[in-house]
């Protein structure tokens, strides 16, 4: 598994800049949420931002995923709002168009998969009126993917309609009575953080199931019932159980701590180093030769 970090923890610094420190630092992938001011969708210099952030990523041979959970791109008052929930169909529409974008831009920079998630409720409508919403919405998005070949990654996120693993599977269910063919292509995004913060125990072995659909995964401390990512040995995750399981992954494990972006080279170093320490904790107890935590990956140059 390889090691990442994501650009919404890097404050003050043009995330193009910080690309060649991390990669000094031992990481190999970057987490890039798409923002107003890291490619963003809509803006006319997009096509220029892509060459820029291909040609620094190939440089440093550092992989990448996107990310589409900025706060306020679509809307500049509502935090994420619009989603795939959202009452008004325009809403739902406008993210839609937003993830097609970002699926385009993914295939540009050869990414490893495309992250997003339902949204939170904001009406009262029933369950079947929000599943239906949702399966609806992610159906044009799954058809977009699969024609660009670029696989997306679900995010159960708390507070919002899909918050858990089993409502992730749930979500399957509904997408392959829809189509099987669409229920084949959405992959999974775990944030190891959100499953403490939903109580959902013990990790190892909930993720154990889902190992063959998961396509990235956010990392952070957490404490149960509390939604707040903490700096790595802050919370009460034990993290080298979960890095045994997912030592086989070929995904990357992005450190994803926002609250943290204002010291984010110092939390990057010792991010790094708490993984490294947690991943030979694991590995000395379970299977010696399992792959090591940060391993080369080779992206062409620009």
């Amino acid at each position: 598994m390889r090691l990442g970090f994501s650009t919404n923890s890097i404050g003050d610094t043009d995330p193009l800049e910080a690309i060649p420190i991390l990669r000094g630092l031992g990481y190999t992938s970057l987490a890039i949420t798409l923002d107003h001011h890291v490619l963003n969708p809509f803006s006319a210099l997009l096509p220029a931002e892509i060459s820029r952030w291909r040609c620094a990523l190939g440089a440093a041979g550092m992989a990448c995923t996107i990310e589409t959970g900025a706060r306020h791109l679509l809307d500049s008052l509502h935090k994420h709002e619009p989603t795939l929930v959202t009452a008004i169909s325009a809403g739902r529409s406008q993210r839609v168009d937003f993830l097609m974008r970002a699926i385009d831009i993914a295939a540009e920079l050869s990414a490893q998969c495309v992250s997003l998630w339902s949204g939170v409720v904001r009406d009262r409508a029933d369950n079947d009126s929000l599943w239906d919403r949702l399966v609806s919405s992610l159906t044009p998005v799954l058809s977009h993917a699969a024609s660009r070949g670029m696989p997306i990654g679900f995010e159960p996120e708390p507070g919002m309609f899909v918050d858990t693993l089993a409502r992730y599977g749930q979500l399957l269910n509904r997408m392959e009575v829809d189509s099987m063919e669409r229920s084949k292509s959405l992959q999974l995004t775990v944030d190891i953080g959100h499953m403490e913060c939903m109580g959902e125990g013990p990790a190892p072995d909930l993720l154990s199931p889902w190992i063959g659909r998961l396509v990235n995964v956010h990392i952070d401390d957490m404490q149960a019932c509390r939604h707040e990512h903490l700096p790595l040995g802050s919370g009460d995750i034990d993290f080298p159980p979960i890095l045994e399981v997912l030592a086989g992954c070929t995904t990357a494990l992005h450190v994803e701590l926002p609250r943290q972006s204002h010291r984010w080279l110092e939390t990057a170093r010792q991010s790094a180093e708490f993984l490294r320490r947690a991943r030979e904790r694991s590995a000395s107890t379970s299977h010696p030769a399992s792959p090591p935590l940060v391993a080369n990956h080779s992206v062409p140059a620009c």
